[in-house]
């Protein structure tokens, strides 16, 4: 019973909440984090599932992590005795595991990488990270369900992607921080964990122009030395409770934002209705009389992103009309239908496209969490429909939500 939530409805939200540091931010880094020489120290990282397996890959490749005796929000890892190849029991749980790819790249010259695992939430091919780090000189091949890697003479290059994904964004960052020469990255992803990375490398001594742009610059660095850094604040964890207060007709601080990130979202939230000010402590979300239909498409950054179309499609369930939304992202979003349906939901889904029709109320039902979004939608669906919601795979959820609980309950949600 513990991945499971039990939720009553009908208590609009009020408080102030804090937001954790950025899981993909800090699941990147931790990757980054064998590169350096010496001990790094990462602050503000979220003590969720995804960050504890990743933290066992690291063990597991023969780096020594802890959790930092002063503050319980960081974690001290030394990198000096590094493996260069992950299990495949612990990949298939985390898909970010594969960046491990272009960090043992770039530090050891080699890899192998079991074929990673995740959320079900759409095809995540590798070819794009594979084809930019083979034009920094690096060998692949598949088999066995491991990518095995290795770069005798690597070599700075121009990459183009196809797709502007973060993830083989990262891995490309990553290798060409350690790689002779200067390497140009065109049609790069600019999400905000990709401007950390950067950062935190930076902090180290590489040199990376460019994040948060489409083109993005790395000179090689002969060597990377560790230090101290802090995670940014979780902008999807954010918007997740930025959504709770507009749902539940409820009113919430969110403390710990870095507002630029969520413009997105405040600017969908405003046209629901919601009151959205920022002011020195973070954002305050009112809602307002009734929730408005708004259509959405998701793209990458500073689109509207895919990691929140779910909880937005839970508000958009009682608003008062139509909405269209487009996902333009991972074709499997849109699992949450399903579950939203059971609590009476009435959406229409055709291709990529999903029409959500605004009912008067939500009921509560038993529901299972697909992937991890979804099940934060779930959440926010529960948290204003009639009666007890039963939710059941809350695993996923846990995956990215530090403290859900006691968060929640200290708004005035009634959580078990």
């Amino acid at each position: 019973m513990k991945d499971t939530l039990f939720i009553k409805g009908g208590k609009p939200l009020n408080g102030k909440v804090r937001v954790s540091g950025a899981k993909n931010a800090g699941l990147v880094i931790m990757a980054a984090s064998i590169m350096a020489e010496g001990e790094t120290i990462l602050d503000n990282l979220p003590r969720i599932r995804d960050v504890e397996v990743m933290i066992q890959i690291l063990n597991e490749i023969g780096a020594q992590t802890r959790w930092n005796e002063d503050n319980s929000l960081s974690i001290i890892v030394d990198p000096s005795k590094i493996k260069t190849r992950t299990s495949y029991e612990l990949a298939k749980r985390l898909r970010a595991s594969n960046l491990f790819l272009g960090a043992m790249l770039g530090c050891s010259g080699e890899a192998v990488i079991s074929m990673p695992g995740g959320c079900d939430i759409g095809s995540r091919p590798m070819d794009l990270h594979i084809k930019g780090l083979q034009a920094l000189g690096a060998q692949t091949q598949i088999e066995h369900g491991y990518i095995y890697a290795c770069a005798n003479t690597p070599g700075g290059a121009r990459v183009y992607l196809d797709f502007p994904s973060v993830g083989a964004t990262e891995n490309i960052i990553m290798m060409a921080a350690r790689t002779p020469g200067t390497s140009i990255i065109e049609n790069a992803a600019k999400e905000p964990e990709i401007v950390d990375l950067a950062n935190y490398l930076n902090s180290m001594g590489a040199r990376i122009r460019g994040a948060g742009t489409d083109v993005i610059k790395v000179e090689g660095a002969q060597k990377l030395t560790a230090g101290r850094y802090a995670i940014i604040p979780d902008r999807i964890e954010a918007g997740t409770y930025m959504i709770s207060a507009a749902i539940t007709g409820g009113e919430v601080l969110v403390e710990n934002v870095i507002p630029t990130h969520l413009h997105p979202i405040i600017a969908k939230l405003q046209e629901t209705g919601a009151r959205v000010e920022e002011n020195d402590q973070g954002i305050v979300v009112k809602a307002g009389p009734y929730i408005r239909p708004v259509d959405i498409k998701t793209l990458p950054y500073p689109g509207f992103p895919t990691d929140m179309q779910s909880q937005m499609m839970a508000l958009l369930c009682i608003s008062q009309g139509s909405s269209i939304i487009v996902e333009n992202v991972f074709e499997n979003r849109f699992q949450i239908v399903d579950e939203l349906k059971r609590m009476g939901a009435k959406i229409k889904v055709e291709g990529h496209t999903a029409v959500v029709e605004g009912v008067s109320k939500l009921c509560g039902a038993r529901v299972k969490a697909t992937d991890l979004r979804a099940g934060a939608a779930l959440v926010l669906g529960a948290l204003v429909a009639d009666g007890e919601t039963e939710i059941d795979n809350a695993i996923h959820i846990f995956r990215g939500y530090e403290n859900l609980t006691d968060k929640l309950i200290s708004l005035g949600a009634e959580v078990k």
